[in-house]
């Protein structure tokens, strides 16, 4: 093939040179390395391959695949095979595919109906277009229900679950009304149980973690240098997004991972035509596509990854935020782990820093807070053997597992966190890698309570998901994993809705008059006063020790800012039950670009 591109002024002799080298090295077709290096043209590829294979190109807006055929072979076996049948004559049926060399493999997937193949050549690009115009409506409703029923948050679309969740807040005011001491009593144990688990988990990953990062070494992933790389797939998810595109290349670019095996899919929503203009506007480099969702019963980021994972071609699929800049070695960092860890690792979560640290109040606590949550209190949850509550992006999953599970759920919107516990459900396991990842800190008031509504939301709906069987759900995590999860997840919804009763106990240690105060024994004063200034001392420290491994020191006398940045999430939390009631499903979207004035620094 690369004669023929040569004689027919194509491609470069030099460029042919450079590219059989690389395929010496790596498992991939010729024909995508060119493509991945910019060395000739797609539409250049197919023509090379129909001279090769004595084939008839197939043009498929002319003459668009029947959908019968389709649906006889499988929509996702045609996207994974790169392959559509397009016409049945006589006894024989007409097979476009990209991959002429794997057209044994794809006369042995085909149904027995078909009969003699007739090959045919089109790009791959083409292919997936002809497929989804054919069948979009059917492949977008299984993007909505990958999930299964029983694992889905889709039973909150039911009447029944929001006016049962009305009702115990109406039967808790009602009580608080009639018996205002008893039930105060009763939600400030609660609360005060809630914070002293939390803390002690948090204490526990803690210590764990400061451990690992003292004797952390490289040894494992210098030892797989040699492994033969595979293909990674990169899902970014984009929505709204006005002059993204340039930044966004831009630092993808600065990824070191050989180009010809990055599979970066920019997933777009069909209606979302101010994305749309920008993408048309921008020159894509070859390792880069669109991949647009049709319109569907609904528009969330997990419904649009579902779609647009029948598209990828990586063993590995990783998720990218359209603000973020992860660190050039990040994806070899991340193959070589993969090859280390045993097969139970179904998924790598890298660390987020931010780049607008310094913008405002807001930015230095959030910055703060995520580097407590990425690099103290998640990799120790992971450690001790907890399920881990996945964050949204720097996600790297074995491709299999992630089919096995069942994707995302396209209506939780926190699919991140509701993922990573349907994985420990399954007995796989999630580590937390020392890559980072930087994106723009939330470092506006009413948009951080919109994102923290959304995540407490999404919080609510995951706990309340997987407790439909609470039984089912012990055995299936084992008692330590069940109880992380109770705390993880209730306890911080708890501790976030109880912060006005919590914080009314300041006004006992300053003398001042609470409702409390003459029904509450005289123990109880010290025992209050000295969990709060224990969970105190142990969030500034946390604080502080993630400020350190995410070197950033100077944000140490930030920290004890905190006590007042953490109250602010009760506002978002009072917003997130109220919409679990009225509108459960309903996507809050965050704003990006906001500091992009600001450059990533080198991770």
């Amino acid at each position: 093939m690369g004669d023929i591109l040569v004689e027919a002024g194509e491609l470069a002799p030099e460029d042919l040179v450079t590219a059989l080298a690389l395929q010496q090295r790596q498992d991939l077709r010729l024909g995508d390395i060119l493509v991945a290096h910019g060395m000739t043209r797609p539409g250049a590829i197919t023509q090379a391959l129909a001279e090769q294979y004595n084939a008839l190109p197939a043009d498929l807006k002319q003459l668009p695949p029947d959908p019968r055929l389709i649906d006889e072979m499988g929509a996702e076996a045609c996207l994974a095979l790169a392959a559509v049948p397009i016409r049945k004559l006589g006894g024989a049926t007409i097979v476009a595919t990209a991959r002429p060399d794997e057209f044994r493999k794809l006369q042995l997937a085909m149904p027995q109906k078909f009969g003699t193949a007739i090959l045919a050549i089109a790009d791959e690009k083409s292919i997936h277009a002809a497929i989804v115009a054919a069948r979009n409506r059917k492949m977008t409703r299984k993007a909505e229900t990958r999930v299964a029923e029983c694992d889905s948050c889709r039973f909150w679309y039911a009447k029944g679950p929001r006016r049962q969740l009305f009702a115990f807040f109406v039967a808790v005011l009602t009580a608080v009304v009639m018996a205002p001491v008893t039930m105060m009593f009763t939600l400030l144990a609660w609360g005060m149980l809630t914070l002293i688990l939390s803390t002690m988990i948090k204490v526990a990953a803690a210590i764990v973690s400061w451990r690992a990062a003292a004797n952390e070494t490289r040894a494992a992933e210098g030892a797989t240098k040699a492994l033969r790389l595979p293909v990674v797939s990169v899902m970014v998810p984009l929505f709204r997004e006005e002059d993204i595109a340039a930044r966004l290349i831009k630092r993808l670019e600065r990824l070191d991972y050989p180009k010809e095996l990055l599979d970066v899919c920019l997933v777009t929503e069909e209606d979302d035509l101010q994305t749309a203009e920008t993408l048309a506007r921008t020159a894509l480099p070859g390792w880069m596509r669109v991949i647009t969702v049709p319109v569907g019963s609904l528009k969330t980021k997990p419904r649009a990854m579902n779609f647009a994972l029948n598209f990828c071609r990586g063993s590995i699929v990783g998720i990218y935020d359209a603000e973020d800049a992860p660190a050039p070695d990040q994806i070899h960092r991340v193959v070589r782990r993969f090859h280390a860890c045993g097969p139970d690792v179904a998924c790598l979560q890298g660390a987020l820093d931010f780049y607008n640290t310094g913008k405002n109040w807001f930015s230095r606590c959030f910055t703060i807070e995520y580097a407590a949550w990425f690099r103290v209190i998640l990799p120790g949850i992971a450690k001790l053997g907890l399920a881990v509550p996945l964050g949204g992006t720097t996600l790297f999953f074995r491709r299999h597992v992630l089919e096995e599970v069942g994707g995302w759920d396209a209506h939780n919107v926190t699919e991140d966190a509701d993922l990573g516990i349907r994985l420990a459900r399954r007995g796989y396991r999630t580590e937390v890698i020392s890559t980072v990842t930087q994106e723009e800190a939330n470092c506006r008031l009413w948009p951080w309570v919109k994102q923290r509504s959304r995540w407490l939301k999404g919080y609510a709906m995951t706990w309340s998901t997987h407790m439909q069987n609470p039984v089912q759900l012990y055995r299936e995590l084992g008692a330590r994993k069940f109880w992380g999860f109770q705390v993880m997840f209730l306890g911080t919804l708890s501790q976030f809705v109880l912060v006005p009763l919590l914080w009314s106990c300041w006004l006992l240690a300053f003398g001042l008059p609470h409702p409390l105060g003459s029904s509450m024994p005289g123990w109880m004063f010290p025992v209050i006063g000295a969990t709060f200034l224990a969970t105190e001392v142990v969030t500034i420290l946390i604080g502080m020790m993630g400020s350190t491994l995410a070197g950033k020191r100077r944000l140490r006398w930030w920290v004890p800012t905190l006590h007042f940045y953490y109250p602010l999430a009760a506002i978002a939390t009072y917003k997130a039950l109220i919409e679990m009631v009225i509108k459960p499903f309903y996507w809050d979207k965050t704003l990006h670009g906001v500091a992009d004035d600001e450059e990533p620094v080198e991770a």
